[in-house]
């Protein structure tokens, strides 16, 4: 039997589940409020500053200092603080204005901008989550420090929790759309749960995958799954895993390969499934970028080395991952999690490697863009974003990266010349949206935030950084490098694409590229 679907749960909502079940929380969530509204405030006003979104028909600077304006179609005019919608700006506070009535709440500003969208109650949601993130965060500091990770299997895992407010530019930063605040907090990674995942025994002539016909399972998926299907049987679970950033993949606690399971749970702007294309490509691109990467050493591909599905059903399925090995001095750790922690990762690692921000970021620059822009060249164009990116730092130098999770690459036929067949909108032969891919998960996104979290933390200049940057890329003599150090830098236009007809479908706007004037 089909459950019904769980309502999405607001500000209101959760401190009433709370109240209830975590009542030690509920002070804290409070005070946590104000801070999540602006932060997903500034989010969404970021995309008012720059996204191709519906009804906008005119923006731009608003007389007044360090205002911007934005016009409706209806006339509706939002006024806000430019620097709030800066990618990644600090926000605390963040108020617009709308015909003369302050906002503080992104719900607020998208019911009266885009009232009736789905868009309003996901905002609500990810704005109660963070809160509640950040309401659950201990209190005697963070549990895991760069240190403490170093040679620990377990230190990714604990390194990826620390995470609290999700996705840095989309406003759904932290929607859980199918899952109650109880659930949230049973297995959300910011939450630094460890679950077991439940193994579902197969019929086998339903079973396509490699070994035996058991499905590795999300505890929560699996509860619905049995619940649906009840020739799924019972064949146990796995040991201790900690969920990580992306919630339903997850790590061994004692090392060990990394389980992406499939969960009926809308995070961002996706339901979180397993697709079958997912399952056809994985161990297929898996051995063709470990071949390309040959002689790129400091890129190591983690590759997907078993599969299993239910019937194609993208609901029943799970790749399976290797995982990262650390050396004994080495921590591994996402690009997009550097931000996290007290002191920021960023900041101890750069500290640990001998306190310079330059030599840090050009070791980092050096392993990192030159093999993705290679990569490129040769026909594979990796979304190479915080998540899927992760950076081995020994004693806190930048000594190897690791790539993970194939989903968003796109492969040229035409670069390539000859590889193994792939399904669904993997191909691609348009050099604008190869280029596109790179540029926007590596340089609009990664390298943006580290720039900043730099410039903020230790008083960097933003443009040494930049030309940092700027020569790593330049190094690497690739027929692309020239237009990504010159053309604007696209960025997912994401809450265009929420509230698009196919919000699965690319869409993109730009940010000035601070390396077009570099030497």
């Amino acid at each position: 039997m089909v459950q019904p679907p769980t309502p999405i749960p607001d500000v209101a909502q959760t401190r009433s589940e709370l109240r209830r079940s975590r009542p030690e929380l509920l002070e804290r969530f409070d005070a946590a409020v104000d801070g999540a509204n602006a932060a997903i405030l500034g989010r969404l006003l970021g995309a008012l500053r720059r996204e191709p979104l519906p009804s906008l028909v005119d923006r731009g600077p608003h007389p007044g200092n360090g205002l911007f304006r934005a016009i409706f179609a209806d006339g509706r005019t939002v006024i806000f603080p430019t620097a709030a919608a800066e990618p990644f700006a600090d926000r605390p506070g963040t108020t617009a204005d709308v015909d003369g009535v302050p906002i503080r709440e992104p719900g607020d500003l998208a019911r009266r901008l885009w009232p009736g969208a789905a868009l309003v109650a996901e905002l609500d949601n990810s704005v109660a989550n963070l809160a509640l993130a950040i309401a659950a965060q201990p209190t005697g500091g963070d549990p895991t420090t760069l240190r403490d990770a170093e040679g620990n299997p377990d230190g990714l895992g604990r390194l990826e929790q620390l995470v609290v407010d999700g996705h840095p530019l989309h406003p759904c930063c932290r929607t859980r759309e199918g899952m109650t605040t109880t659930d949230v907090l049973m297995y959300g990674p910011e939450h630094h749960v460890t679950v077991r995942l439940r193994k579902l025994a197969v019929p086998p002539d339903r079973w396509r995958g490699d070994g035996p016909p058991v499905l590795l399972a999300h505890p929560w998926q699996a509860e619905r799954l049995r619940a649906e299907h009840p020739w799924l049987g019972d064949a146990g679970e796995t040991g201790p895993m900690r969920p990580l950033m992306s919630l339903r993949t997850f790590a061994p606690t004692d090392g060990g390969s990394h389980v992406k399971t499939a969960v009926d749970v809308r995070m961002t702007s996706a339901v979180r499934t397993v697709s079958p294309a997912a399952v056809h490509n994985g161990p297929r691109l898996s051995a063709l970028l470990t071949d390309l990467a040959r002689d790129l050493p400091t890129l190591h591909v983690l590759r997907e080395t078993a599969t299993g599905q239910v019937m194609a059903q993208r609901r029943m399925a799970h790749l399976i991952r290797e995982a990262p090995r650390p050396h004994a001095d080495e921590a591994v750790v996402p690009l997009g999690a550097l931000g996290a922690g007290t002191p920021p990762l960023i900041v101890q690692a750069v500290t640990r490697a001998g306190g310079d921000p330059y030599t840090w970021l050009d070791a980092l620059a050096t392993i990192w863009l030159p093999p993705l822009t290679h990569l490129l060249d040769r026909g594979v164009a990796l979304e190479a974003h915080g998540q899927n990116t992760l950076v081995g730092l020994r004693s806190g130098r930048p000594a190897r990266v690791f790539y993970r999770d194939f989903g968003g690459v796109r492969v040229s036929p035409t670069r390539l010349r000859t590889g193994p067949e792939l399904i669904g909108d993997l191909p691609c032969d348009d050099p604008g949206e190869l280029r596109a891919k790179v540029a926007a998960a590596a340089l609009g996104t990664v390298a943006y935030q580290l720039v900043t979290l730099l410039e903020r933390h230790l008083a960097a200049d933003p443009e040494r950084l930049w030309e940092i940057i700027s020569d790593a890329i330049r190094g690497s003599r690739t027929a692309d490098a020239d237009k990504l150090l010159t053309e604007p830098l696209p960025i997912k236009a994401t809450t265009a694409m929420r509230l698009a007809a196919e919000p699965l479908d690319d869409l993109w706007c730009h940010l000035d590229n601070p390396m077009a004037g570099a030497r």
